[in-house]
């Protein structure tokens, strides 16, 4: 067999051709063309962004791209679902806190997020391109995430009521307007909504309470 049909018909550049699943060079090779979306879809719409014009900024051969993510609509989700781990991520750290203190970390590191990432939490919260229901099963995840980091702040634990559950889930959704709102605006300071956040949610899960006595409110700090 020749050195021509030993090729076939990958006549892709080298860098673009399939490397080893798993390795160290490859992880770090889809992970640095993740943050590269990253900053590419942040600043032009999905549709404005053809695969060519991607691969050029990227300064990466097209195939690379095709590899790691099979298709535009392939990366574009990967790059949401980067963006949703950090975000719960950031959400959901200081556990040694006690319970009101990591409820009103919980919601800082949030509007942190949104703050400065602010193309990638509109997407997360807007669902996406259109209705995409894969965007959209990625947000609720989002939300459950969160809900759980909530009451595990608030309770120790994160099975709760069914009703608990959608006391907190409105309260969220009151918190996604509210940051997309201040995201734009940005006339109030981070701690002054952070503070408003954590006020609506007390308040929520003294209702809570109300319903599910066995389920108390933190004491306030």
């Amino acid at each position: 067999m020749n050195n021509s049909q030993q090729r076939g018909t990958d006549d892709r550049p080298a860098d673009a051709r399939p490397q080893a699943r798993g390795t160290d060079r490859s992880v770090a090779r889809r992970a640095e063309l993740i943050t590269i979306g990253r900053k590419l879809f942040a600043d032009t719409s999905y549709d404005a962004l053809s695969m060519d014009d991607i691969a050029k900024q990227a300064s990466v051969a097209k195939g690379l791209i095709y590899y790691y993510f099979k298709s535009k609509r392939g990366y574009y989700l990967a790059i949401i679902e980067d963006s949703v781990a950090e975000l719960v991520a950031r959400a959901g750290r200081h556990d040694d806190l006690p319970p009101a203190e990591r409820v009103h970390s919980t919601i800082d590191g949030y509007l942190r997020y949104a703050e400065h990432h602010q193309a990638a939490y509109r997407t997360i919260i807007s669902g996406g391109v259109g209705f995409d229901a894969e965007v959209h099963a990625i947000r609720d995840g989002v939300r459950a995430a969160l809900i759980g980091a909530i009451a595990d702040g608030a309770y120790g634990r994160r099975d709760i009521p069914e009703l608990a559950r959608t006391a907190l889930l409105g309260w969220l959704c009151s918190v996604e307007g509210v940051t997309l709102d201040w995201i734009g605006v940005r006339e109030l300071s981070r701690e002054t909504v952070c503070d408003l956040l954590v006020r609506t949610l007390g308040n929520t899960l003294r209702v809570i309470e109300e319903f599910e006595p066995s389920f108390p409110a933190p004491q306030r700090p």
